[in-house]
């Protein structure tokens, strides 16, 4: 694991109890919900529910959560072991705790074949009475807030589209790196394991298509505000970071 992950992962195992009482956190996964259901047309029609879904960075399962209704499956992946805990708190809290459609697993992605996302696949087609065999592959991808994170992006969609199903589609929203301001998204004693200031529309755009997503699009959905502390003679102050969703289908 290197350094930066390993920043990473402990400041969001200190967060993690935290990490849903902050409204802001509630309030910008509710907007990439409703622009996941602008981007991904079954999410609106019902034909979703037939979906197997993978989430990279599903933190402490706000965006699954949300998800979960509207699909078959869910599979969240994270590598802090604090979210995921609170995930599957979340998950022991449920009506009826014993058939949920989602799961999360501690994982670094980096095979479409590896034991444990394959096994967490298997153990959801399992408990709603399939007998399919693996590799299990996904119809849609998302993630939110986690491409910042990330250190290769190339491999990183490259793994994603092996862990798409033909026709499936990825759907990852990440604050805009719109110019040397991006960086106050976060405040400095959280920048250490942060690997990109945000994303730029063409290198993302040139990136999928690279990679061979067909339909890509990366787009503007919104733009939400931060405080920003005071630094390099900039006064402490409220800013807007411009968030985008970056489309791409696996033909």
């Amino acid at each position: 694991m290197s350094s930066s992950q390993e920043i990473n992962n402990a400041r969001f195992n200190e967060e993690a109890l935290i990490w849903d009482a902050n409204k802001k956190h509630v309030d910008v996964v509710e907007t990439a919900f409703e622009a996941l259901q602008r981007y991904v047309p079954a999410l609106k029609d019902g034909t979703s529910k037939k979906y197997d879904v993978l989430e990279l960075g599903c933190g402490t399962g706000l965006l699954s959560f949300k998800l979960a209704p509207h699909v078959r499956s869910i599979v969240g992946i994270d590598t802090a072991d604090g979210m995921i805990n609170a995930f599957n708190a979340k998950l022991a809290s449920l009506p009826d705790p014993s058939k949920p459609n989602l799961c999360a697993i501690n994982h670094l992605l980096t095979s479409a074949d590896s034991p444990a996302l394959q096994g967490a696949a298997a153990a959801l087609a399992t408990q709603r009475g399939e007998t399919s065999s693996p590799p299990y592959r996904f119809d849609l991808i998302v993630s939110h807030l986690t491409l910042h994170h990330i250190p290769s992006l190339p491999e990183l969609f490259a793994t994603l589209q092996d862990c798409l199903k033909h026709g499936g589609t990825i759907a990852l929203s990440d604050f805009e790196d719109f110019g040397p301001e991006a960086k106050r998204f976060h405040p400095l004693k959280k920048r250490p394991g942060v690997e990109r200031h945000g994303i730029q529309k063409e290198n993302i755009e040139e990136l999928l298509l690279g990679t061979g997503f067909n339909e890509v699009r990366v787009e503007r959905l919104c733009a939400i505000t931060k405080w920003a502390e005071a630094e390099d003679g900039k006064v402490a102050e409220d800013l807007e970071f411009p968030m985008l969703m970056c489309v791409g289908v696996k033909s």
